[in-house]
């Protein structure tokens, strides 16, 4: 199910609103990005692009996952003489809050895993909460009229390659016409030469 068809089900005009879940749908990677994103910021916690899985062929990325910034635990870090520097406050602490996208056969990029909990307080920002939206949609519009563009330019390719293939097809049918008329201009030959040939073997 779409994100549209998500806000549909439940009632609730702004995209969003709605909580991730299993199954729902996207239009792109970034799409998929821009959503957990936003609710980061409402739920209170900072977004962070982890590990992707890409294809062996051609290197396209078939999966990512969206986690929260406290995911992991920092390593301690030793100084150029090997004495240990003064640890800086760590942002780590092992939260396991994600969504796995996967790219689907359909096109679509669909959430497969989501985990929900966090091991740490959230803290909402009302000033980020005021600006997410202004900027996601400010950024689904300019993917909306990508992907516009895009299928008005394959839409253009197709009609170029279909014209190019009919007019393959009618030189392909000429050229059958005139051998069929060169092969049938030679059977017509055929009795000419016989008779010929039979003139001169009388002669002789």
């Amino acid at each position: 199910m779409s994100v549209e068809d998500e806000a549909t089900k439940n009632n609730n005009t702004d995209d969003f609103a709605i909580v991730p879940r299993e199954g729902i749908e996207f239009e792109s990677e970034d799409a998929a990005k821009i959503f957990y994103d936003d609710y980061s910021r409402r739920l209170g916690f900072v977004m962070r692009v982890m590990s992707c899985r890409r294809s062996e062929k051609d290197g396209r990325i078939l999966a990512r996952r969206f986690g929260c910034n406290k995911e992991g635990h920092c390593v301690s870090i030793r100084g150029k003489f090997g004495s240990v520097r003064k640890p800086r406050p760590s942002t780590r602490e092992g939260c396991k809050a994600m969504i796995h996208v996967k790219y689907d056969r359909s096109g679509k990029w669909v959430i497969t895993k989501f985990v929900k909990e966090h091991n740490h307080p959230l803290v909402v920002s009302p000033r980020e909460a005021r600006q997410t939206l202004d900027e996601k949609d400010k950024r689904i519009q300019e993917l909306t009229i990508e992907l516009r563009n895009k299928k008005r330019l394959c839409a253009a390719y197709k009609e170029q390659l279909d014209a190019f293939a009919k007019i393959v097809e009618e030189h392909s049918n000429q050229i059958a016409k005139k051998v069929e008329n060169v092969v049938n201009n030679l059977k017509e030959f055929e009795p000419i030469e016989r008779e010929l040939l039979r003139s001169i073997q009388d002669d002789f």
